[in-house]
């Protein structure tokens, strides 16, 4: 019998391979990809013909370290608003979303909302 856990990490794996099987991001049109866990997220514009990072931004960085935030969903605001200052400084403007093995609701849904309204289109 396997673990709960073993069997719970397989199940995300194949959540986000069936995710990620149509989408692939180019240097035009880079690849949105979103982690996060209770206390952090962080985002990537990702090259996937070439395998490089174009921009990232985190919960982890200064800008937002000293910054008192008291709900994931305003840091998941800031971060989407954020990742579309970087995506624009770098003439991007279309990016495709990859949400992982995370449903697209609570804190993902704001991000990306909020990645929206700051110019990003997806």
């Amino acid at each position: 019998m396997e673990s709960s856990l073993v069997n719970r990490n397989r199940k995300r794996l194949k959540r986000a391979t069936r995710v990620r099987q149509n989408l692939r991001g180019t240097a035009e049109k880079p690849r949105l990809t979103v982690m996060k866990s209770n206390r952090h997220i962080a985002v990537q514009l990702i090259d996937d013909e070439k395998g490089i990072t174009l921009a990232s931004a985190s919960t982890l960085m200064k800008k937002f370290r000293s910054k008192k935030l008291t709900s994931n969903k305003e840091a998941a605001r800031l971060i989407g608003t954020e990742l579309a200052e970087l995506a624009k400084g770098k003439q991007i403007s279309t990016v495709v979303f990859d949400r992982g093995f995370y449903k697209y609701h609570g804190v993902i849904a704001e991000l990306a909302n909020a990645a929206r309204e700051a110019g990003l289109q997806f």
